[in-house]
């Protein structure tokens, strides 16, 4: 992000780079009133739902490492690593208030999104037609994918939550609702490409006894 100063995001409270740096210590014990400190200073509770939605970004960077963890594709790694990174982004963006000073250095911008669609796009024309419902499994890496998958859905859901009464830069929910669609494929393609069966669903009336 040009010009802006790194961001790090650690339980929903940010530090600059130059903290980090600088030696500070992991505990700040400015937090145990239930608290905590947007960037820039400003303290906010911690069961707010701007905390609420840049603690859910962190859950789903969490679990895109854990998948990441599990896959041996050095395609699909660098891809989730950089994702990773884009996510520190918009936890930063979600972090940052417009009365900031740096508030529009730090906003993430219109052509993160279209990158993860020109990737849907390149990894679907590879995978077979879907003809079944797909339920979340096969290979370890593919399931938490679809793990994954579900939690930035649920980090989308607190977004739109918090953008109902704070402003939110509608990048953000733009590249949420991408990013779930691309896990979805990754772990589709994580799958197929390591010859892992999907699951399917079956009706009621095809499931065994």
């Amino acid at each position: 992000m040009k010009g802006a100063a790194a961001i790090f995001v650690k339980e929903s409270s940010v530090f600059r780079e130059s903290d980090l740096n600088s030696g500070m210590k992991i505990y700040t014990k400015t937090g145990d009133a239930g608290e905590t400190g947007l960037y820039g200073g400003t303290r906010i509770p911690k069961d707010s739902t701007r905390v609420e939605a840049c603690g859910t970004l962190d859950e789903l960077n969490a679990c895109i490492g854990l998948a990441q963890s599990q896959i041996e594709d050095a395609e699909i790694r660098t891809l989730l690593y950089r994702v990773q990174n884009e996510l520190f982004d918009l936890g930063a963006d979600l972090a940052t208030l417009d009365a900031h000073p740096k508030a529009d250095s730090l906003r993430i911008t219109s052509d993160l999104t279209p990158s993860l669609e020109k990737q849907i796009d390149q990894f679907q024309a590879e995978l077979p037609p879907m003809t079944h419902f797909i339920l979340p499994g096969g290979s370890s890496g593919g399931a938490t994918l679809h793990l994954a998958r579900s939690v930035c859905r649920r980090s989308e859901r607190c977004v739109v939550r918090l953008a109902r009464t704070e402003t939110v830069n509608a990048e953000i929910l733009r590249y949420l609702n991408r990013l779930s669609d691309l896990l979805f494929v990754l772990s589709r393609l994580v799958n197929h490409r390591s010859g892992a069966p999907e699951p399917f669903w079956q009706s009621p009336l095809e499931r065994p006894e």
